[in-house]
């Protein structure tokens, strides 16, 4: 699953999503339904606290060679460096954020995320293993 089979030099014209952290499961890597207690993974069954999620990174991005467009995906650690933090790290970050700001919307928090990640990434090239 981790095998690059090519290489490919491209500009990253947009970001596809703002849900950048995902709570993943430990075994197969798949989006794990939260609760307030407890998480479960529907694809291999895996249940726990929802206090003992791991995040992962996941970020879907438009980009452009010199002749064509593509949509991709970025997975996992790979991202680490550009955020700066693991992803677990920054989805506590974030919680601790809006916890200390009083603020029941977390709409002003993804806002500021989506926009430093914009800045990051839109307009910048990067070379992608494919």
């Amino acid at each position: 699953m981790n095998s690059v089979q090519g290489l490919l030099a491209a500009s990253v014209i947009s970001i596809q999503n703002s849900c950048f952290i995902y709570p993943a499961c430990q075994n197969c890597l798949s989006r794990l339904i939260l609760d307030s207690r407890r998480f479960h993974c529907l694809k291999c069954g895996c249940t726990g606290e929802a206090k003992d999620a791991s995040y992962r990174y996941r970020l879907s991005l438009k980009i452009a060679d010199t002749n064509d467009l593509f949509d991709i995906t970025v997975f996992g650690s790979c991202l680490d460096p550009f955020f700066g933090v693991t992803a677990g790290n920054l989805q506590r970050y974030i919680q601790d954020f809006n916890q200390l700001s009083g603020e029941a919307n977390t709409e002003s928090s993804t806002r500021a995320l989506v926009h430093a990640v914009e800045t990051c990434f839109i307009g910048k090239r990067f070379i992608f293993g494919v």
